[in-house]
């Protein structure tokens, strides 16, 4: 797949508002809970969230998931399935994006 294609495919998917924050986020690392996440996405998060370590894994397989996270340029580093939390890393922390000029890319 095309980073186009990625790229619309995280823009249109339901974990949307996941990829909107993350590509606005202006830091080089994210702590935040699985229900931060769920208030950010707007909907609970699917029971194998919360049961399954790999869900949070960084798919090769561009689960809708991961790709919001892939495609806005981070990748999960931690994850503790105990305390429901998890840490994101920004892949190039020199890309960390200025909150007041930043703006989304296009869906075509």
């Amino acid at each position: 797949m095309t980073i186009d294609r990625d790229r619309e495919r995280a823009t249109r998917s339901k974990y949307r508002g996941l990829y909107t924050h993350l590509y606005a986020l202006a830091a080089h690392e994210w702590r935040p809970s699985f229900g931060e996440i769920e208030s950010i996405i707007g909907f609970k998060l699917p029971p194998s969230a919360r049961r399954h370590r790999p869900w949070w894994a960084n798919q090769s397989n561009r689960r809708s998931q991961s790709l919001a996270w892939s495609v806005a340029g981070w990748e999960t580093a931690e994850v503790d399935m105990d305390s429901e939390k998890l840490l994101l890393r920004r892949r190039r922390p020199e890309a960390a994006r200025k909150p007041s000029h930043h703006r989304l890319p296009p869906v075509r």
